[in-house]
C-alpha cells in the first residue's frame, strides 16, 4: 500500500553544505538496488550512499563525508557533473530527502533524476564549475550558506550571492508544496463543474 506523502513548502534552506567530489554519481550509488523493495518514502535515509558510507560489516566509514560532523546534518549536497545518472528509480530522491537533503547543487544532472527531485520536494540547482569549486571551499571551511528560492539566490555571506535558474512552474510547486497529486486536487472544482454540466447535457449517460 502506498504511503501518504505531503510535500513540505520550500522557501529558504540554511545549512553547511556537504561536498561529494565524484563525477557521474548514479542512482545505484545513491540507493543500491537491494533497498528498492519498499514503496515507502521513509526509512531510506539510513541506506543513502550505502556502499560508500559503510564497510562490509555495516559499520560507518569515518572518511565518508556524510558520516562526519557537521555534514551528517547537511541539508545541502554539492555534487559534480552528471549527478543522478543511471536508472530512473524514484527511491534516489526519496533517500536523499529522508536523510535530510533538501537541495542538490551540481554542474549538471541526469534529466530523469532532475525531474524526480522537483516532484519530491528537492531543489536541484545547476551552477558553473567555478561556482561549484567556491561552494566546495565553503564546505571545507564549514561555513553556512542560504538557498533562497524566492529570490533564486545562494547567499554565501559575502554580498556576492550566486544566482540560479528554475522554471516558474516548478518554483511555484516547491514554494507551495504541490506534488502531482496536489496539483490534480486543485482541479477538483473544475472537474465537478464539468460533470454537472455533462449531466444536464447528456443525462442518459448518467442514468443508473
Amino acid at each position: 500500500m502506498w504511503e501518504s506523502f505531503i510535500m513540505d513548502k520550500f522557501t529558504q534552506v540554511k545549512s553547511i553544505p556537504a561536498y561529494l567530489p565524484i563525477v557521474n554519481v548514479d542512482t545505484d550509488m545513491i540507493i543500491p538496488k537491494q533497498f528498492l523493495k519498499t514503496i515507502k518514502r521513509t526509512g531510506l535515509g539510513k541506506s543513502l550512499f550505502f556502499e560508500l558510507r559503510y564497510d562490509e560489516q555495516g559499520n560507518p566509514l569515518k572518511e565518508f563525508v556524510l558520516n562526519q560532523e557537521p555534514y551528517n546534518q547537511s541539508k545541502v549536497l554539492i555534487g559534480e557533473k552528471n549527478f543522478g545518472c543511471g536508472s530512473s528509480r524514484e527511491h534516489a530522491p526519496w533517500s536523499l530527502l529522508d536523510f535530510g537533503i533538501k537541495v542538490v547543487i551540481a554542474p549538471s544532472f541526469a534529466d530523469i533524476f532532475y525531474n524526480n527531485c522537483f516532484k519530491n520536494g528537492i531543489l536541484p540547482i545547476v551552477l558553473k564549475e567555478e561556482q561549484i569549486k567556491a561552494l566546495a571551499e565553503l564546505s571545507k571551511e564549514k561555513k553556512e550558506i542560504t538557498i533562497n528560492l524566492e529570490d533564486q539566490k545562494i547567499e554565501k555571506g559575502d554580498n556576492r550571492p550566486f544566482d540560479f535558474d528554475v522554471e516558474p512552474f516548478r518554483k511555484e510547486c516547491l514554494i507551495n508544496g504541490y506534488d502531482d497529486i496536489a496539483l490534480s486536487l486543485k482541479k477538483t472544482n473544475d472537474v465537478e463543474s464539468y460533470i454537472e454540466k455533462q449531466k444536464k447535457a447528456t443525462p442518459w449517460l448518467f442514468s443508473a
